[in-house]
């Protein structure tokens, strides 16, 4: 048993001065938990060149964001929309319910084009059509403008009445208008 602990404690201190002194295993060297405690230790690189490149490396490792009362929140850009998620990661069962809703905002949009574009295209014909069309499209049956009578004829009217008198008047006011207007090449010719 004491052979077996010797060879074993050789065969670990032979490992050791094999692996270079500067290689870490991940479970010793315990890394950030979220991207705020990375965007930290980012943040304390010497040179603006490291701290940028750590901050993208922390960006691209960790979607989500902490939030002040705790827990975390993811946000989605392509919906303009943050979702509440539980670790600094979105599981695959929030990743799901995000595109679920994605997949409902694009539905909504969709929508929303296809009513903005028939409004549209009403608004475009209420524009072709004639206005006087389109006034008598508004009113309703009781609202119509009544048609003027008819004249009363010459026999029913009563003696020097106005209405029954002006017919006759404005045929002979048109003759006298036709006699002193006519043109000098009409008179020459008759």
């Amino acid at each position: 048993m004491i052979r077996s602990r010797i060879a074993a404690l050789l065969v670990g201190a032979t490992g050791a001065l094999v692996v270079p002194s500067h290689a870490h295993a991940q479970w010793w060297n315990r890394g950030p938990v979220d991207f705020e405690a990375c965007a930290d230790v980012a943040e304390k690189l010497p040179t603006k060149e490291e701290r940028t490149s750590a901050l993208a490396e922390c960006n691209a490792k960790f979607a989500g964001r902490r939030k002040p009362g705790g827990g975390y929140t993811y946000y989605d850009f392509m919906q303009d929309r943050t979702f509440d998620i539980a670790g600094p990661n979105p599981t695959p069962e929030e990743q799901k319910h995000i595109d679920e809703q994605y997949t409902l905002y694009l539905e909504k949009q969709r929508r929303n084009s296809i009513a903005a574009a028939f409004a549209a295209k009403q608004q475009q014909v209420q524009q072709v059509q004639p206005v006087s069309l389109r006034s008598e499209s508004v009113r309703s049956e009781s609202e119509r403008v009544p048609l003027p009578t008819r004249r009363p004829k010459a026999a029913n009217c009563a003696k020097n009445s106005f209405s029954c008198e002006w017919p006759r008047l404005s045929e002979g006011l048109n003759g006298l208008k036709k006699l002193f207007t006519s043109t000098p090449s009409k008179a020459k010719r008759s």
